[in-house]
């Protein structure tokens, strides 16, 4: 098969691919979310094979202890999310007064004769958020109930996905060895090789970054609590768990903290500032140990890439987009790479035919003639 016959094909295979997620975006969200799920815990899985437990025996062991852990979440960790999210949102217009009280306060005292105008750009600032607000708040709430068609999307996930789980947990290997078959015999050793590399970076961020995620969102959490911040459970969570693209959800974890306790305890700065430590400590041990030790240096993904991609796959395909952004992301970056290493190596980048001999450089030095001179005797 010539090279523009595979290229073809492979091409015409990934558009159908696409093609069809996009079709069935709107049910396919369990089994995408049971594969993802199943691929975090499959070194489990491994390991207590290895420890001489049978295959099937071990992916109801981790499905056991997963559906648990998510159980007590759902018992006692969302009605708390819940009700601080419902307090947050009836008290929302009353601290925006209080916040905006504060700011006209601090804006009289330092511009002044000045103030009017600075009172206006802040009036069509506030009216411009409160307008995006509102759009957005009205996209999630379309999003959610388009797509997801809440209460059957919210059964499907907690029915369907453990079963995919349990079932991909099982035949992980023999599907693996099934698609290793399927692979072109003149290629295969590159397509292998390749698929290491995407399993690398792809390992490295849903394991280790979901793992520092999990980490980072406890320490918010508790952290934030317990110094006494308002609605602090849910902000800790959140940041955490937005932790996954690198310092946006720290930077938007902040944000959101600090204001909040500028709101709650202004004119007291020892609180704001416990806020903002809490923060730097994070920053901290997240770079420091967690990020170093657990995710390593195998990601592969520049954070900006990876921004780009989640905007991309949620706008195409909404939350399994989300799912499937990183994996994609990590396979194009490894074949990109990849397509780039061999795009150096080749005659189209050098200008030199293979087998022909690379013309003589001559440089200015090597061009000007020698003059020997014979020594002067005295």
């Amino acid at each position: 098969m010539r090279v523009e016959r595979q290229v073809l094909f492979w091409l015409t295979a990934a558009i159908v691919l696409v093609l069809l997620v996009a079709l069935l975006r709107g049910i396919i969200l369990p089994f995408v979310a049971g594969i993802v799920i199943a691929y975090f815990l499959n070194p489990a899985a491994d390991r207590l094979t290895n420890w001489g437990l049978p295959r099937g025996l071990a992916a109801v062991l981790i499905v056991a202890a997963f559906g648990s852990l998510i159980t007590l979440a759902l018992i006692f960790l969302v009605p708390l999310l819940v009700n601080q999210a419902q307090q947050f949102a009836v008290a929302l217009p009353d601290e925006i007064a209080r916040l905006r009280a504060l700011i006209d306060t601090w804006a009289r005292e330092q511009f002044g004769a000045h103030y009017p105008e600075f009172e206006a750009g802040v009036d069509r600032t506030a009216e411009a958020l409160a307008n995006n607000m509102s759009s957005f708040a009205g996209f999630i709430a379309g999003s959610l109930w388009s797509q997801g068609r809440a209460l059957f999307d919210f059964l499907s996930l907690l029915l369907v996905t453990p079963l995919v789980v349990f079932y991909v947990l099982i035949d992980w290997h023999p599907m693996l060895a099934k698609i290793d078959s399927w692979l072109p015999r003149a290629h295969a050793p590159t397509i292998r090789r390749l698929a290491s590399e995407v399993n690398d970076a792809v390992s490295a961020f849903i394991r280790g970054q979901g793992t520092v995620c999990l980490i980072l969102a406890l320490y918010y959490a508790v952290a934030l609590a317990t110094m006494g911040l308002r609605y602090g459970l849910l902000v800790g969570l959140a940041t955490g768990l937005m932790s996954f693209v690198p310092f946006v959800g720290w930077a938007l974890g902040l944000i959101t903290a600090t204001t909040i306790a500028v709101v709650q305890f202004w004119p007291e700065m020892m609180p704001i500032l416990t806020v903002v430590a809490i923060f730097a400590v994070a920053q901290v041990l997240d770079a420091g140990f967690l990020s170093p030790n657990i995710v390593g240096s195998k990601i592969g993904l520049h954070p900006v890439w990876l921004i780009f991609a989640l905007f991309v796959f949620s706008y195409l395909f909404g939350f399994v987009g989300v799912l499937v952004a990183v994996p994609i992301a990590a396979a194009i970056g490894v074949v990109v790479r990849f397509a780039l290493r061999i795009y150096l190596a080749s005659p189209v980048y050098s200008g030199i035919e293979p087998g022909a001999v690379a013309p003589l450089q001559v440089t200015t030095a090597s061009a000007q003639p020698v003059v020997r001179t014979k020594p002067v005797s005295p």
